[in-house]
């Protein structure tokens, strides 16, 4: 192994780059257990692209055949009921692993400057999940995939002028059928490696800028640890507890997440009663229907999820680690998360009754979260400074300020 490895290193520096960025990569030794869902999101990401292949395999994205070849693959391929209940659990465990770790971001601040090009890429990996995910709920070709797919494509019709022409684009017919399904097979099948390449991405800004911690405040060198063995260990613990929840899921409970209309083959002559996305598409289904105008609901769902990438510049408050040491910013943050829980709750329920308000004001709520929060999170820091902040905290906030107006002192000289 020494000379395999020694011939290598002397074509491509593989040594090199193991032991910079991950062996010895400085870590804070202050990484709570909240840090290991990026981690466990990329061990999903491998679990999802492998048992999609053998998926692949056996599939055939044919209006004909479609919902007999996932049949065929329940029942004749051997373990292929297991790979497709691994595969349909894990993706509702990869969101449910990226709205903790967005969670978690957005608890600790660490969305701010130096980390908003690594807060980005990791937005942009949202969309492209979404996507995926999207066109991944068509391939059963049940009775819930068929007619969401409908509804949901039928939603770009809102567009002024070319509305109808991206919605027969993106079906490939005036209705979704053989040809959508075809190319759903297709984009499902490669959006998976891209995502590969955007979490490349994000890996380099994430080195670039190391890790934030929970107290926010970027340690010197010398109390930051190496990667491995600590956080190694800590993650394949992270990993453990996760893998047996993963497994409980899949062998005990794997219908969770199947919508029962979904064992019913695609009808376009019956709707069913009630259509519903999947649960992590649930608030923004709120959201989309709490607006009475098609097109203004449209919007909303669309800026309900880019409106996220913002947060670098709607927080203005200059202290570091977010809610730690901000009370205010604390309740807006748990307020926010209950009101997302709420919007699923909403729209995972037929739109009648006591529940159209809720969802209307549930909507409202979460909007002006963002709006009013620029303002909030300054009045915030003047008042906290004010009351007085720990030393270390205060310090940084001075410095910050203080490099701050260097730099514009020297931008003023360059101008002159």
């Amino acid at each position: 192994m020494k000379k395999i490895t020694q011939w290598i290193d002397r074509r491509f520096p593989m040594t090199a780059f193991v032991k910079k960025e991950l062996s010895e990569y400085p870590t804070p030794r202050n990484l709570s257990a909240w840090w290991n869902f990026g981690s466990l999101s990329g061990v999903v990401l491998v679990i999802q692209i492998i048992t999609g292949i053998f998926l692949a395999m056996h599939y055939k994205p044919d209006a004909m055949q479609a919902f007999a070849s996932v049949e065929h693959i329940m029942r004749d391929v051997n373990y292929g009921w297991l790979i497709r209940f691994m595969h349909s659990t894990g993706a509702s465990a990869f969101f449910a692993l990226i709205f903790i770790h967005m969670a978690r971001t957005l608890y600790y601040g660490s969305y701010r400057a130096p980390r908003e090009l690594m807060w980005w890429s990791g937005q942009v990996l949202l969309l492209m999940l979404m996507a995926t995910a999207f066109m991944g709920y068509l391939l059963p070709w049940g009775q819930m995939s068929y007619w969401g797919a409908q509804v949901i494509t039928s939603l770009f019709g809102a567009a002024p002028f070319i509305g109808e022409e991206i919605v027969i684009w993106l079906r490939g017919d005036f209705t979704v059928g053989d040809a959508t399904l075809n190319r759903f097979f297709a984009l499902h099948y490669l959006f998976p490696f891209l995502i590969v390449g955007l979490v490349m991405i994000h890996l380099v800004a994430l080195h670039m800028v190391r890790s934030s911690n929970p107290s926010g405040i970027n340690l010197a060198d010398k109390d930051n640890i190496p990667f491995h063995p600590y956080f190694t260990v800590k993650d394949l613990f992270g990993l453990s507890v996760f893998l047996l929840i993963y497994a409980f899921f899949v062998f005990y409970s794997p219908n969770l997440f199947i919508e029962p209309d979904n064992y019913i083959p695609a009808n376009p002559l019956q709707t069913p009663a009630h259509i519903v996305p999947e649960w992590y598409f649930l608030p923004f289904y709120a959201i989309l229907r709490a607006v009475p105008d098609l097109v203004g609901g449209v919007i909303a769902m669309g800026v309900s999820v880019m409106i996220f990438a913002a947060m670098p510049y709607l927080d203005r408050s200059k202290i570091p680690g977010g809610a730690r040491y901000r009370p205010i910013y604390r309740v807006l943050f748990y307020l926010f998360v209950v009101n997302v829980l709420v919007l699923g709750y909403v729209g995972a329920k037929p739109p009648e009754g006591w529940l159209v308000p809720l969802g209307q004001v549930a909507t409202v709520i979460y909007f002006s979260i963002f709006v009013f929060l620029p303002y909030i999170s300054k009045k915030e820091e003047i008042w906290l400074r004010a009351k007085g902040l720990p030393s270390v905290v205060e310090e940084l906030i001075c410095a910050e300020e203080e490099e701050k107006g260097k730099r514009s002192q020297r931008k003023n000289r360059g101008k002159e």
